[in-house]
């Protein structure tokens, strides 16, 4: 039986489509060519396929977390080595947003590990928001379940988009995560399009979940009115001492389906190639490419694993003739083609 779905916004949006979890399953049938040229062509409708949109991720609170997402080192429930920190100061995350500018990137992105931010944090968070966002830079961040209010304090300190995973597809979610429900994150996901933020929303592959269940995961994504603008896809990083740390190897051409599927269902949405690429092979990452990716996290360092190196990503980025987006090589389509 499929899920039945809670749309986040209650304006119809006759332009999005609605993808059944059955439709999108019979798209990962799709012959693994066939489905990369559909998905190509469906990216150069809507983006300069040679541009890439580089964001640079920093934790500004780690470790500590009183949630039991069986894929998270920064789990105070689990002994992965994460040392607890507390939230950084002003001062510390605006040298390292400067760093990640002068070395091309151009939205910076900030995760605090926590269930939700307290008020008192919300007025630390305005704070940092506002000096990163003087800086030029377009401003993220994940900083959990939000009460009300919090979003629009966070719109007016200058956040751009809130990231708010909602990690798996709904049937698969209590066999990853217990202290919180599927509806919880539809619930802030909520509070952030009613504040006018812009979405980042997406989840991890290879959590022991079938195909039908990486179906439902991208028809939840799919099905939200409007689509997230920016999608992450994810690739698990096991973690020693979390429950996943053993979960069942994802053979790469999955990996790339769900790029290329992503893309079909979400043509105008960003899809960021995430966490797992350090252990991707340059081939994979320029097949994830060609399948629609369009944005990757850039700087050695994610909230805590590690990622490409910036000259390793250079390095790729030239021989696959790509280079960084910005506002003079963005693709806008014409009228008659949105």
């Amino acid at each position: 039986m499929e899920t039945t779905l809670q749309l986040y916004s209650v304006t119809p949006h006759p332009q999005v489509e609605y993808w059944s979890v059955c439709k999108v399953e019979a798209l990962f049938e799709t012959p693994f060519l066939e489905l990369i040229h559909r998905a190509a062509l469906v990216h150069r409708e809507n983006f300069n396929p040679q541009a890439i949109q580089l964001s640079t991720l920093m934790s500004i609170k780690t470790g500590g977390c009183p949630e039991d997402c069986g894929y998270c080192p920064q789990s105070a429930r689990y002994h992965t080595g994460v040392q607890k920190q507390a939230l950084l100061n002003v001062e510390e995350i605006v040298e390292k947003a400067k760093i990640a500018k002068s070395r091309g990137a151009n939205r910076f992105c900030m995760g605090a590990a926590w269930r939700g931010p307290k008020p008192k944090d919300i007025a630390k968070m305005t704070e940092i928001i506002k000096a990163v966002k003087e800086l030029g830079l377009e401003t993220c961040g994940t900083f959990g379940l939000l009460e009300d209010g919090m979003a629009e304090d966070l719109k007016e300190a200058g956040l751009d988009y809130y990231n708010h995973n909602i990690d798996t597809a709904p049937e698969h979610y209590k066999k990853v995560i217990g202290t919180r429900d599927f509806d919880d994150r539809l619930s802030t996901l909520g509070k952030v399009r009613k504040a006018g933020l812009k979405v980042c929303c997406g989840g991890i592959i290879g959590m022991n979940e079938n195909r039908k269940e990486r179906a439902g995961f991208i028809a939840s994504l799919a099905n939200l009115d409007p689509q997230p603008e920016s999608v992450p896809i994810n690739q698990l990083v096991k973690v020693e001492g979390t429950p996943l740390a053993d979960a069942e190897a994802l053979d790469w051409t999955e990996f790339v389906r769900t790029i290329a599927v992503a893309r079909i269902t979400m043509p105008k949405s960003y899809v960021r190639l995430s966490a797992g690429r350090q252990g991707m092979s340059e081939e994979m990452q320029a097949m994830c490419f060609m399948a629609g990716a369009n944005s990757i996290f850039y700087g050695d360092k994610l909230l805590v694993t590690g990622n490409s190196e910036e000259d390793s990503d250079q390095i790729l980025m030239a021989k696959l003739d790509l280079e960084p987006e910005t506002a003079e090589n963005r693709y806008v389509p014409e009228p008659s083609q949105r």
